[in-house]
């Protein structure tokens, strides 16, 4: 499992060794983040050609809505899938995380 880091503190540059020292001891304000699954529904059924432009999701297509199923690795990804919905002029109707399996 891959993690990534996101700054809470602009300007620190302690990306060298993350593991290097317990989280509880770091100074730097970065935590760590892990990839999440998200869930996103827009109104409307998407058809072919709006299918394309979604094929890095998984979808599907209900009674009068659509629902992407993406795992991204932070949120700008989530804020960029959702600023791609609605660049197609669609209204996003819920944006939920999937909880994890448990035991992970």
């Amino acid at each position: 499992m891959t993690a990534r880091l996101a700054l809470s503190h602009a300007g620190s540059s302690a990306f060298n060794q993350p593991d290097a020292m317990p989280e509880r001891n770091r100074p730097w304000g970065f935590t760590l983040v892990q990839p999440q699954t998200y869930e996103i529904t827009f109104a409307g059924q998407a058809g072919s050609a709006l299918l394309n432009e979604f094929d890095d999701c998984e979808v599907t297509v209900g009674p009068g809505t659509t629902t992407l199923r993406a795992e991204l690795p932070d949120q700008a990804a989530l804020l960029g899938l959702v600023e791609r919905i609605t660049s197609f002029r669609l209204e996003v109707v819920d944006v939920h995380l999937v909880a994890p399996p448990p035991g992970l």
